[in-house]
């Protein structure tokens, strides 16, 4: 069966925006949609939130689709890196980052919280091989995720890029839809 496990972002909520209407759209298509509320979303901690996702994920298979944004792009690509981790289908990252711009990250607390999302190492390789395509979609005016990281995700993912123009980060309450992502799943 097709599945899809949706990761909302840092203080998401994926009972809003264009989590809703993701769902009604994959599952119009014939997908399971998971679609949970990660682990204290105001503070995200990397191994609680891929353990989470492990957990969401023991039956994935090649059939499975992995949806993120931003810190929900992290944590699939660090869950893909752990031994537990199966080889899945496609992998869509919507304004996923390696690095940040300075108005993400500003404020004491917000720059402890992404610290060890930024400099825990990763490995690409590891997690290339455990899906089977990415595409990662990043907006041209983004307060918080430079347009540079789509460079970064071509070189170490292999991931197709797209630029969609003036959709900011794709928050939640202010994106109603991505239909983007579902061109993609095609």
């Amino acid at each position: 069966m097709k599945s899809a496990i949706i990761v909302h972002g840092w203080d998401g909520d994926p009972n809003t925006g264009w989590f809703v209407w993701l769902e009604k759209e994959l599952k119009k298509k014939g997908y399971e949609v998971i679609k949970p509320i990660m682990p204290d979303p105001a503070h995200p901690k990397i191994k609680k939130w891929v353990n989470k996702l492990a957990t969401l994920a023991k039956n994935a298979d090649e059939n499975t689709i992995l949806i993120g944004h931003s810190i929900g792009c992290q944590t699939i690509i660090r869950y893909l890196e752990t031994p537990k981790a199966k080889k899945v289908g496609k992998v869509i990252f919507v304004v996923p980052w390696l690095t940040l711009l300075d108005a993400a990250i500003d404020e004491t607390e917000s720059y402890e919280i992404a610290k060890p999302w930024l400099e825990t190492p990763i490995d690409f390789k590891k997690v290339k091989s455990k899906m089977k395509s990415s595409t990662a979609i990043l907006s041209d005016n983004d307060p918080f995720v430079s347009i540079k990281n789509a460079d970064e995700f071509r070189k170490k993912l292999g991931s197709k890029i797209i630029i969609e123009k003036n959709k900011g980060h794709f928050e939640e309450g202010k994106t109603g839809e991505i239909p983007v992502i579902m061109r993609e799943l095609k």
